[in-house]
């Protein structure tokens, strides 16, 4: 397990922000999204919940074989997705995600919202309990982003808000900015598979990182489109993109449900508080080690054994050990601490 706290800094108030996060997620999906790849929403409906009350759940499926390394794509099938649950408790929302072909697999995500700088060290300290993270601060606006990822119209050094009057973010904009706001997101990644679990919890939190910063750039790089906007106009424009997702996507047809009812607690799976990822204790086949693999034994290269003599003084028999094969390896699991860089490229 790989545990990190990310805090985010925007340019404007919490309040602001309810509405400029939905708008972003829905059009950053839409955008990231092409035929056999992307982001499907399965469900969208009001959620009621007896400890944190009303809020939103969603359900969606994360399509992207195709942004998987190599190494990755090598174990998953040709249709590989990644089924999302999140509980949008506005300022607190859960987030969690698994994938039934990596049953050892999941992220788990809780988020809060402040209007601070980042400057709150005990915000997580109930869910916590003590756990060690890395603390890691992303700036929108000069921390570097991927090149496929890079356009002008988001590069926040030089956008400036022409209904807002906010912007062209300067170095060391978050020691003077008003308003500021901060998300902070606890994110737990597990991948609990012998001789892979560093590698790809690492190669995880690297995406994550990119997914942050680049959702973020865009909630206030789109600024002007959804400032003004109502929290039932912002509804209706995510229901919108989200069937003209779907059908982008081509894979299913749409089916998402956005009811007017809230759903009670008891009836979807998910607890009144953070829900769990399911788990299982066996790898899938792909990633196993085969019970019949060879495995390197060690012995000295004598071996003295006492024999019997009648005048009652034990002599001494040498016998040499048989060779081993040259392809046995040794079976010890190790963590693998290769460049990072390389998986970084999908």
């Amino acid at each position: 397990m790989l545990l990190k706290e990310y805090r985010i800094c925007m340019p404007l108030t919490v309040e602001e922000y309810q509405i400029g996060q939905l708008y972003m997620i829905s059009k950053h999906s839409h955008e990231q999204s092409d035929r056999g790849e992307g982001v499907e929403v399965v469900q969208n409906e009001p959620y009621e919940d007896p400890t944190h009350g009303q809020g939103q759940f969603t359900e969606k499926r994360v399509y992207l074989n195709s942004k998987l390394p190599s190494w990755a794509r090598a174990v998953v099938p040709k249709i590989f997705y990644v089924t999302e649950k999140a509980w949008n408790y506005y300022p607190y929302t859960i987030t969690g995600e698994n994938c039934s072909f990596l049953p050892k697999f999941s992220i788990h995500i809780e988020t809060k919202y402040e209007d601070n700088k980042g400057s709150n060290d005990n915000i997580f300290d109930n869910e916590l309990k003590e756990q060690e993270r890395e603390v890691c601060f992303i700036d929108i606006a000069y921390d570097e982003i991927p090149d496929r990822y890079y356009k002008d119209s988001e590069d926040l050094r030089y956008f400036k808000s022409e209904k807002t009057s906010r912007g062209m973010l300067q170095e060391g904009w978050r020691d003077t900015q008003d308003p500021i706001m901060c998300s902070y997101k606890l994110v737990t990644v597990k991948f609990e598979v012998w001789g892979l679990q560093t590698r790809v919890e690492q190669f995880v939190h690297k995406v994550v990182r990119d997914v942050l910063l680049l959702g973020h750039r865009q909630a206030f790089a789109w600024v002007d489109e959804w400032i003004d906007m109502t929290m039932d106009e912002v509804r209706e424009f995510e229901r919108a993109i989200q069937e003209a997702t779907n059908q982008k996507i081509g894979i299913f047809p749409p089916s998402i449900s956005i009811t007017e009812k809230p759903l009670s607690s008891c009836a979807l799976t998910g607890p009144a508080s953070a829900p769990t990822t399911p788990m299982c204790t066996d790898a899938p086949e792909s990633l196993s080690v085969p019970k019949d693999r060879p495995r390197k034994k060690s012995a000295p290269e004598t071996l003295t054994l006492p024999d019997p003599d009648p005048s009652g003084v034990p002599q001494s028999s040498t016998l040499t050990p048989l060779p081993v094969s040259n392809h046995l390896q040794s079976s010890t699991p190790t963590s693998s601490k290769s460049d990072l860089a390389e998986m970084g490229e999908q």
